[in-house]
């Protein structure tokens, strides 16, 4: 359990010094917004591609990864009932409020928890592609549709001065969303890795290089705008719907390992096997999911608090599952 808590304060300590810049104002009003610009569009992409072509791909045929795939389907759509459909919740804050009960911290906290474990980080490799390749493209795809002008089916157009505005037709405003979904840089990394790690061919590590190195920095760039966002004091800030915060930290911290136990079970998964993968569902919300909630302007403060307070949570809730499962 050292690394896990190892890499638990390594986490406290850069969301620390982030907190100090902010309550400083080193980085002005904006820099929360900058970084996650930065690691929304350029460190993130990266980290994606060198991680997703270097993966081995036949674990997402293994009974662990279906693990992940029906639990997490179970939470991401409890999330998206109660959010939308009970409390009737704007589309983009139920997508952020899904992300947040949904997407685990699997970098940071993941791959030692793998390594304490199971001595070897292929554990996380399932949840971290499931959260790649589903979650991150059928949440962006949404926001980006959301993002788009409409009007009724069509999208007006403005014409020559004095014309009357055209209109396109949807399937030309559904191309667009496509094209702009496609065009996001999170999807594209993790598209080019998935390319390069079906293909027979592999290229030289030194194309990997550049990338590696600017990958490296998403991780605690993402750490220190959480810091940064903390720092906003509670009176000016946006504040978060207790109802949805609460949600979101039941669902993170024990509906989805609960879930998660009960289908690996069923499943047939014993052992550290069981252990590993009910572990590695409890992890705190990404830090991620606050990037792309200030890339998008909606939901900063439930993903805010959710990482805050699924993080405090992970380490009684990790012991736990330690002491039953283990």
């Amino acid at each position: 359990m050292d690394a896990v808590l190892t890499a638990l304060g390594t986490m406290a300590a850069v969301v620390a010094a982030g907190w100090v810049l902010g309550r400083r104002g080193t980085l002005g009003e904006r820099g929360p917004a900058v970084l996650a610009r930065v690691v929304f569009t350029v460190a993130t992409p990266c980290l994606l591609l060198v991680t997703v072509a270097h993966a081995d791909l036949h674990l997402l045929l293994s009974r662990a990864a279906l693990v992940t795939a029906i639990s997490t389907g179970l939470v991401a759509i409890t999330a998206i009932a109660v959010l939308r459909w009970v409390w009737h919740r704007p589309v983009d804050d139920v997508v952020i409020g899904t992300l947040a009960s949904s997407y685990v911290n699997a970098g940071n906290l993941g791959l030692p928890l793998a390594v304490y474990l199971l001595g070897s980080p292929v554990a996380i490799v399932p949840p971290l592609l499931f959260q790649l390749l589903v979650l991150a493209p059928v949440a962006f795809t949404i926001l980006d549709r959301r993002s788009q002008p409409r009007e009724g089916t069509a999208t007006p157009v403005a014409g020559p001065p004095g014309s009357r505005a055209s209109t396109t037709p949807r399937s030309v405003a559904a191309g667009a969303v496509v094209v702009r979904t496609l065009s996001n840089p999170i999807i594209v990394g993790a598209l080019t890795g998935l390319v390069l790690a079906t293909v027979p061919w592999h290229l030289p590590d030194v194309v990997f290089e550049p990338f590696r190195l600017l990958g490296a920095a998403a991780a605690p760039m993402a750490l220190l705008t959480f810091g940064l966002s903390l720092a906003v004091p509670r009176s000016t800030g946006e504040q978060a719907p207790r109802s949805d915060l609460v949600l979101v930290v039941l669902l993170r911290s024990a509906v989805h390992p609960a879930l998660a136990a009960a289908i690996g079970s069923a499943l047939g998964l014993h052992g550290q096997s069981l252990l590993a993968v009910v572990a590695i569902s409890a992890l705190p919300t990404a830090q991620n999911v606050l990037v792309y909630a200030l890339q998008y302007r909606r939901g900063q403060a439930l993903a805010r608090d959710a990482g805050l307070l699924t993080t405090v949570l992970a380490v009684p809730v990790l012991l736990v599952i330690t002491a039953v499962l283990g």
